[in-house]
């Protein structure tokens, strides 16, 4: 993968670096590794950051290079592809399933599933994870397939211009078909997992909106303006309507064996074609039923 950029009459750039962090978008810490591995290029020969710029100058930054991801165990594993392209894996992970390895899941998380299908088709990737989700919630988790693409879409994530819209079964009628949760999340004292809603928190906002009510529960349409840990989780037990299923910050149930929790849908704009994207995964079977 490469970047280009050719200078233009109008254009107030002054050396390289300028073209670097401001018409690609690059970090301090992916323009490092650029220059040690002799990856950016002015007018088809090597360059260095501090090099000026004229009219007609043509920057070239090769991103495309192989990487060492040894660190991850490659599990064969079944994966639902929704979208792939040379920059983008977007997979619909099943309940049940970790994200990233740890040590109660060393080898059975997607990440693993993700590095034996990079194997299978040559790419010497580390695994780069966009966006996660909790390992009893279903739904769409994105893989970046270089440094730059993740760092594009994290940027996106912060500037708001990255959607993310869950689906979830809650517990109860909610009076309000339709609002705005907005309480600061903050981890739980005395606990490395829970979270909880602290004035002192980090600011939380989820939109909602009631699609339907059935069997004293209620189906919500859910979208995120931040994104804390387990927040959808978080506001709707504070509220009183736990997710259903949650045993965390909810109840069991026999209706369900894990939180009725899915992110369906993410919209967001395509790093190098610069297209909207909008994805969807189909709502599990488990949820259907319900």
């Amino acid at each position: 993968m490469k970047l280009s950029y050719k200078i233009d009459k109008n254009d107030n750039f002054y050396n390289v670096l300028q073209v670097l962090k401001e018409k690609f978008l690059l970090s301090d810490r992916l323009i490092t590794k650029l220059k040690k591995s002799n990856k950016i290029f002015l007018n088809n020969a090597i360059t260095y950051t501090k090099h000026l710029v004229a009219p007609n100058d043509t920057i070239v930054v090769n991103i495309d290079f192989e990487e060492d991801n040894s660190n991850i165990v490659p599990t064969n594993m079944p994966l639902s592809i929704i979208y792939e392209d040379e920059y983008l894996l977007v997979v619909n992970k099943p309940a049940g399933i970790a994200v990233h390895p740890s040590i109660l899941h060393y080898s059975d998380s997607l990440a693993n599933g993700v590095k034996f299908y990079f194997d299978r088709i040559g790419l010497r990737k580390k695994i780069r994870i966009v966006n996660r989700l909790d390992r009893n919630t279903s739904g769409i988790v994105i893989f970046a397939k270089n440094e730059y693409i993740q760092e594009t879409l994290i940027k996106q994530m912060q500037s708001k211009e990255f959607k993310k819209e869950y689906l979830a079964i809650v517990e109860g009628i909610l009076q309000e078909k339709s609002g705005t949760l907005d309480f600061p999340i903050a981890r739980k004292d005395g606990s490395i997992i829970e979270r909880c809603v602290k004035p002192n928190g980090e600011k939380a906002i989820t939109h909602y909106n009631v699609l339907k009510d059935f069997n004293g529960l209620s189906l919500v349409h859910i979208v995120l303006e931040t994104g804390r840990t387990h927040q959808i989780r978080v506001h709707f037990s504070y509220i009183g309507h736990p997710v259903l299923g949650d045993t965390l910050y909810g109840n069991p149930s026999n209706l369900i064996s894990r939180q009725a929790l899915h992110s369906f849908k993410v919209s967001f704009i395509h790093p190098i074609s610069q297209e909207k994207l909008s994805l969807e995964a189909p709502i599990p079977d488990d949820m259907k039923i319900l």
